[in-house]
């Protein structure tokens, strides 16, 4: 296997399966779209159209927006919430390398140049993950939020109602519906995730606690 491959097939093979699946939600978007056209007796658009379209924009970031979101909440809990015998947590009983004060790295060569600036460079760099997560996130809701106003002002257009504003929008109970269907289901996949690799393993993953650990043995 080349090195390239080997080094980043994780990425590679996470991406392939991101791109086959967007593939599939396009396809079976703009059908399903085409569908609800006959019905209301409008002319059927095309791919370049729909995937341009504020219900494929609408469909695309309401999900993209409650990933960000559980990622970035699970990565901030975890820097100071434990689960005892869980494989996702800190050990509570003792200090781990993560804890470790960044300054007394500032010399290291190999260290990111935030740690050999210091001062407030540093301070964002520690913080850095949770932070670009809440950015993508914040970039997912207005996209969400853009795309669910233009898909709902199209259903209004066809049953002979006023276009809402998107502060309006913004206010109503579709919208919210949109994001908290999805923000339950991932805060509760990550919930599961944290209690069953107490008692739980996946071989050779470095999400799971070695085969031959006890349940009481808390992070990787």
């Amino acid at each position: 296997m080349p090195k390239m491959i080997r080094d980043n097939g994780l990425t590679l093979a996470l991406l392939l399966l991101f791109m086959v699946s967007f593939a599939g939600q396009s396809l079976t978007g703009l059908a399903k779209y085409n569908e609800d056209q006959n019905e209301h007796g409008k002319p059927e658009i095309a791919w370049a159209e729909y995937i341009a379209s504020s219900a494929f924009m609408e469909s695309v970031f309401e999900n993209w927006e409650s990933e960000f979101l559980q990622m970035a909440v699970y990565v901030w809990l975890t820097s100071f919430l434990y689960q005892r015998g869980s494989a996702e947590s800190k050990d509570p009983d003792q200090s781990e390398k993560v804890d470790e004060e960044s300054e007394k790295h500032s010399l290291d060569r190999e260290a990111p140049r935030p740690v050999r600036v210091g001062g407030i460079v540093l301070k964002l760099y520690e913080n850095s993950l949770s932070l670009a997560l809440l950015f993508l996130f914040f970039i997912s809701f207005v996209l969400h939020l853009k795309g669910s106003v233009g898909e709902s002002c199209r259903e209004d257009l066809m049953h002979g109602r006023t276009c809402s504003t998107m502060l309006e929008h913004l206010g109503s109970s579709t919208f919210w519906f949109e994001s908290f269907q999805n923000w339950q289901s991932e805060f509760l996949s990550i919930a599961v995730l944290v209690v069953l690799s107490i008692f739980l393993r996946q071989k050779g993953s470095p999400e799971s606690k070695p085969v031959h650990a006890s349940h009481a043995k808390t992070g990787k």
